[in-house]
Formats: structure tokens, C-alpha cells, sequence
């Protein structure tokens, strides 16, 4: 039996890599899925594999840095599907590789607006209409950069701690009102965002899964059912965690 069926989502950033495994994750468990991206043409594709699959899903272009966009996001989810249960606010980007001094203000700002600040905007919005359906479930992807340090992107560093600390503060917030509230924790995945960062090169890829104590990245698909779990009642006595999906990365 499909642990969602009846339930209604987001998930921002839903073209690729995470969002896009999250989005095709949920609709099989029965959500109807809204998915959310820049990328309109990816976007529209994911919308359509799910639909394709005999589940229901949409596709809306939305900036989550911009507040207005996030806003009629949840209003046209509300309007084609009649309510809202569950968000993966997953969008996110990794910025411009800089250390701390020669982090550029726009990088920063620009950062900073599209992973803490497009978070705080979801749940801003998402969180009112769950109130009106008696309770949700949010799933913020925060990193293991959210837990600890890492040399030259200090914009993304700070950014996820700060999504981690949001996510405990809306948590205790709403605990009481049948919202939960979790972040997600990924460690070095096999997304696209990862091959940015290493720029294809062997030597780089190679140095990431070295950081893997499982001796490998992880897969969009294995954050996937995380966030599934965390939207499933399975995980009803969880709110307020940071749960580390990272193969070892922060036992170290």
C-alpha cells in the first residue's frame, strides 16, 4: 500500500540529481508531486515521467530566492491539488569555489538567498496551509557541510548550518501543531553538482570517495528514501533532527 496516497508535496529543485529522485520517490508512494526548478525544460520532463508512470504530477518555474514566486508555488499546488502535506525544499546551489576572503559579496549573497533564505521562504508559505490540513511533514536538505567545515566554500558552509538551525527552530515551533520538521544530510553524492565541483577530473573524483568511509559516493535514489521516510508517518517520533545519509562522512 502506498504510504502517501492522498498526500500532496513539493519539491523545489526538482529537474535533477536529489530533487529529481525525491519527486519520483514520492509519487510512487502515492503523492501527488509539484515539482518546482529553474530548469523548465528538465523540470517539465520530471512531471512527465511521473505522469507517464500513472502517478500526478506539475511543474512550476520558480526562483526560491524570490519570495513572490515561492508564495504562488504553494498557492497554484493548493489550486491543483487541493491542499498541501508534505515539502522536500531541496533546491540549492554550491556557489562559486572561493576561501573566505575572496568569497565575492555576490557569491555570497547570492548563496546565501537561494539555500537559507529560499528555505525560510518555503516553509513561511508551506506551513500555514499544513496548519489548515491538521499537520505536515517538511524535509529540508541541509549537507554534511550544515555539520562540519569545509576549506573554500564558505557561502555553502554557511548556508546549510544555517538550514540545520532553521529546521530545530521551526520544529519546536510547530511541534505541538502535527507539523514536523527535518533536514536531510547528504554526503558526497553522484549528482551533477559534484561533477562542478571536481570538473570531471579523475584525480578530484577520486579524492571525494576517499572522504566516503563506505568507499564510494552515494546515490540520489538513497537520499530519496530518506526523505520519503521522513514524509511517511514511520517516522511520526522524528522532528527537529539533522539526519546525516553520507556513508560514515561526519564519524570520522
Amino acid at each position: 500500500m502506498n504510504e502517501l496516497s492522498g498526500k500532496v508535496a513539493i519539491v523545489t529543485g526538482g529537474s535533477a540529481g536529489i530533487g529529481r529522485a525525491a519527486a519520483i520517490a514520492l509519487a510512487a508512494e502515492g503523492a501527488a508531486v509539484a515539482v518546482a526548478d529553474l530548469d523548465v525544460v528538465r523540470g517539465t520532463e520530471v512531471a512527465k515521467e511521473i505522469t507517464d508512470k500513472g502517478g500526478h504530477a506539475v511543474f512550476f518555474h520558480v526562483d526560491v530566492a524570490d519570495d513572490d514566486q515561492v508564495a504562488m508555488m504553494v498557492h497554484r499546488t493548493i489550486e491543483a491539488y487541493g491542499g498541501l502535506d508534505v515539502a522536500f525544499n531541496n533546491a540549492g546551489i554550491e556557489g562559486i569555489p572561493a576561501i573566505t576572503t575572496e568569497c565575492t559579496p555576490e557569491n555570497w549573497r547570492r548563496t546565501l538567498a537561494v539555500n537559507l533564505t529560499g528555505v525560510w521562504s518555503c516553509m513561511r508559505h508551506e506551513i500555514p496551509p499544513m496548519l489548515e490540513r491538521g499537520g505536515g511533514s517538511i524535509v529540508n536538505c541541509a549537507s554534511v557541510a550544515g555539520l562540519v567545515g569545509f576549506t573554500t566554500v564558505p557561502a555553502y558552509v554557511a548556508s546549510k548550518h544555517g538550514v540545520v538551525g532553521l529546521t530545530k527552530t521551526a520544529a519546536l515551533e510547530y511541534a505541538d501543531q502535527g507539523i514536523r520538521v527535518n533536514a536531510v544530510c547528504p554526503g558526497v553524492i553522484d549528482t551533477e553538482m559534484v561533477d562542478r565541483f571536481t570538473g570531471g577530473q579523475r584525480e578530484a573524483e577520486a579524492a571525494m570517495v576517499a572522504m566516503e568511509p563506505v568507499g564510494r559516493m552515494g546515490t540520489p535514489e538513497e537520499i530519496a528514501d530518506a526523505v520519503v521516510w521522513l514524509c511517511s508517518d514511520r517516522s511520526s517520533f522524528v522532528t527537529g533532527q539533522a539526519i546525516t545519509v553520507d556513508g560514515g562522512f561526519v564519524a570520522r
